[in-house]
């Protein structure tokens, strides 16, 4: 009909709510987070108590990296330096092993060392001022070593131990072995004996020198038992030769000794 006015059209917008109407799942995520720090908080509780002071220390240790892992501290056995059956070993390096044993070995060893220094002295002081003592100074000398007290007696181009090429003791020979025989009576330690002869020509030998220089050693093991020296602390008697010259050159009078160690306690 003309004058008639139209209807108004209206449209409706729905407004769509993702989600199926719920408020999403960030909410999911934050209580898996407060349990897993609960559990968290639990187990720490768990282990403060279940643990010792070096083992809780060994942890930590373990989860600092800048710290060394088996350095001073340690939280168990094994890897993180606890002790075990290897610390006397392996861990002495670090600083933990076997420190209580390995220091008292240290110290024991260090005070013998002290002793035989001592005797050393006794025995080059032997008679004062007498002439035993400047023979003493002119023929032998000591030296304190990880195998014991060493005494090396040996001849001088004008004064010998032994007769030449011979082992027969001369009487400076039997004055000093008289002197050693002595003075290590003072202790209970065992002794060894070794013969040492200078390098000759072959032409002037009238024995080789490996038997001579036994013979020289077994001489000087009869003269010390034969001053009251115990046998049963005489533990070896051997020769060798000129294989080890005590001076240069090989041809020197020196070279022509008896070597006499006061073993250690351990020897």
């Amino acid at each position: 009909m003309a004058g008639d006015i139209p209807a108004p059209v209206i449209i409706k917008r729905k407004k769509v709510i993702s989600g199926g109407g719920h408020h999403g799942g960030a909410w999911k995520v934050a209580y898996a987070d407060f349990v897993t720090a609960m559990m968290a908080f639990f187990m720490l509780m768990w282990l403060l108590n279940a643990t010792t002071e070096k083992q809780r220390k060994g942890i930590a240790d373990y989860f600092n990296p800048t710290i060394p892992v088996n350095r001073i501290s340690g939280g168990g056995e094994g890897m993180f330096g606890g002790t075990n059956i290897f610390s006397e070993e392996v861990l002495a390096r670090s600083g933990t092993g076997g420190l209580q044993s390995r220091s008292m070995a240290s110290d024991a060893a260090e005070e013998e060392s002290e002793k035989l220094k001592a005797l050393s002295d006794v025995l080059l002081g032997f008679g004062g001022e007498s002439d035993v003592a400047e023979q003493l100074g002119r023929h032998v000398t000591t030296r304190v070593t990880d195998e014991g007290l060493l005494v090396d007696l040996y001849d001088s181009p004008d004064a010998a131990v032994f007769e030449p090429d011979s082992s027969t003791l001369t009487p400076l020979g039997e004055q000093l072995i008289g002197v050693v025989a002595t003075v290590f009576g003072y202790v209970t330690n065992g002794v060894t004996i070794t013969g040492h002869t200078a390098t000759e020509p072959v032409v002037v030998r009238q024995k080789t020198s490996w038997a001579l220089s036994i013979d020289r050693a077994q001489v000087a093991r009869v003269a010390m038992t034969g001053r009251g020296f115990p046998e049963n602390r005489i533990r070896e008697v051997g020769g060798q030769a000129d294989r080890e010259p005590f001076r240069a050159p090989a041809a020197a009078a020196q070279n022509n000794r008896l070597r006499i160690v006061l073993l250690r306690s351990s020897g």
